[in-house]
């Protein structure tokens, strides 16, 4: 589930065509933190899970692995970083949001714990 996330999060930082550093950057420090992970550990798991997003045809292996080894509330939280990430570039592309809403339902997440999880990012994200 851990390689699987940080491939979701890599995909979703790609959705609009762009792979900015502060998506990396957002990337790093949620799995950091949600992992436990030192600098090198982070960087070298985002960056296996560069590699594996890459190669896999569609996203259904990494919410499906998600969904199984992730309680509903932790997965309304994967929702959430993968929020972060989306709006790490500071825009809010059609890609990302289809993305996204494709995503949350294949995570067995609720539209409305979705549109409430985007919400809370939006606003943390505000000055």
């Amino acid at each position: 589930a851990r390689l699987a996330l940080t491939a979701l999060l890599v995909r979703s930082a790609r959705a609009d065509g762009h792979y900015a550093p502060q998506e990396a950057q957002k990337i790093d420090r949620i799995i950091a933190a949600r992992y436990g992970l030192g600098p090198d550990e982070t960087a070298q798991l985002r960056s296996q899970a560069e590699g594996v997003e890459a190669e896999a045809p569609d996203t259904v292996r990494f919410t499906r692995a998600i969904k199984d080894a992730v309680p509903y509330e932790d997965r309304i939280g994967v929702i959430e970083a993968l929020w972060q990430v989306v709006l790490a570039d500071g825009s809010r592309d059609a890609g990302e949001d289809a993305l996204l809403r494709m995503i949350a339902p294949m995570l067995g997440v609720e539209d409305q714990d979705s549109a409430r999880a985007r919400q809370r990012v939006e606003a943390q994200q505000k000055p």
